[in-house]
């Protein structure tokens, strides 16, 4: 979806995938693969700190506690100046299965193929936490859907989780759209499909008719974000009422003033509240 920037940790450990293929016993890290493992020594869950291979990408810096600059903080916590990092790109070897995934995907999607160029249809691989994030241009999305589900040595034959995430600050790409695929004829494999657009243009195609179940996925992504899947066949609220203004898991998406209705009482929203002073 979009996380936090983490340890890279593909390439290292047995060289065995998901799958079950591979070699017997554990390969000899390269030193890539070292620096990797070196960069998560506390653990898959600590970012990875600058410096390592592959550097985070800084898409913003976070000042204060939690963000918050309009609370009078007289805590000291307001002086953290804190940057906000995603992983970069990883660079070969990936590790475990996540190789035979991205040189399938550069076969099928060379002219002629299911798809377009590798270049043009696929930003970036990032590996990180153990999982395979796989950046596409929306306007392949389909096309690379497709191709997963349908090639032999790749059939993610079912995609899991349609979601959303907004990053105000990441201009021209505030809105990603990102997909869970599983493969159960390899066993279990697991890759993340990861899209962006522009606030200003929210607009990504609909994998409905490659992925059917992603139908209620993609309306509940709309109804929160208010990423439009275009050619979807009916995308309307699912989780608020069709009258509801806005969306409301945006981060600009306005916190409290809203009033609660439940089983006819109405609860006043939290600025309207008794105050007890």
């Amino acid at each position: 979806m979009s996380t936090p920037a983490g340890p890279t940790t593909g390439g290292t450990g047995p060289s065995t995938d998901q799958g079950g293929s591979g070699s017997v016993g554990p390969a000899v890290p390269s030193d890539k693969a070292q620096d990797r493992a070196t960069a998560g020594e506390g653990g898959n869950n600590v970012p990875a700190a600058p410096g390592t291979v592959p550097d985070p990408v800084t898409i913003d810096v976070r000042t204060g506690m939690f963000g918050v600059a309009d609370g009078g903080d007289t805590s000291g916590y307001g002086g953290l100046v804190a940057p906000v990092l995603f992983p970069g790109a990883a660079v070969r070897p990936y590790g475990g299965f996540f190789d035979e995934v991205a040189d399938h995907l550069e076969r099928g999607l060379r002219p002629g193929g299911s798809g377009g160029p590798l270049d043009r249809a696929v930003e970036r691989f990032v590996v990180d936490r153990g999982e395979l994030t796989i950046f596409v241009a929306r306007e392949h999305l389909v096309a690379v859907c497709r191709l997963l589900r349908d090639d032999p040595a790749l059939r993610f034959e079912m995609c899991m989780s349609v979601s959303g995430v907004h990053y105000p600050h990441e201009r021209g790409r505030e809105l990603h759209s990102v997909y869970h695929l599983l493969s159960i004829t390899h066993g279990g494999r697991r890759v993340r499909l990861e899209v962006t657009c522009p606030d200003d243009d929210r607009h990504i195609p609909s994998v409905v008719a490659v992925y059917p179940a992603a139908n209620w996925h993609e309306r509940e992504t709309w109804d929160m974000f208010g990423i439009e899947f275009d050619d979807h066949p009916s995308l309307t609220r699912i989780l608020m009422p069709d009258d509801w203004p806005g969306h409301p898991q945006r981060k600009d998406y306005p916190l409290g003033g809203i009033p609660v209705e439940y089983k006819g009482a109405v609860i006043p929203p939290p600025d309207q509240r008794r105050v007890y002073s």
